[in-house]
């Protein structure tokens, strides 16, 4: 991830937490709803941020190809045993 993937990605994760904090969610439907609220905020600042810059914050880079999954998968299961 960069930087600013990161960066959104812990705003989201923040927000959600401290909305939740304030509303004390109680199953799963609003928890649902507080976690929606959260992302939005992030989606929100990550939208204003590419407008501002005239580009994507999402990096091409940020998902493993097959190979290195299966290569993290067998290490993995190395350590397991």
């Amino acid at each position: 991830m960069t930087d600013l993937e990161l960066i959104f990605s812990m705003l989201g994760e923040k927000v959600t937490t401290e909305i939740s904090k304030k509303e004390k969610p109680a199953g799963m439907p609003q928890n649902k709803k507080v976690a929606r609220s959260g992302g939005g905020v992030a989606g929100n600042a990550r939208k204003e941020t590419e407008k501002e810059l005239g580009r994507s914050v999402i990096s091409e880079d940020n998902y493993l190809d097959i190979s290195k999954e299966k290569l993290l998968f067998k290490k993995n299961e190395k350590h397991k045993n």
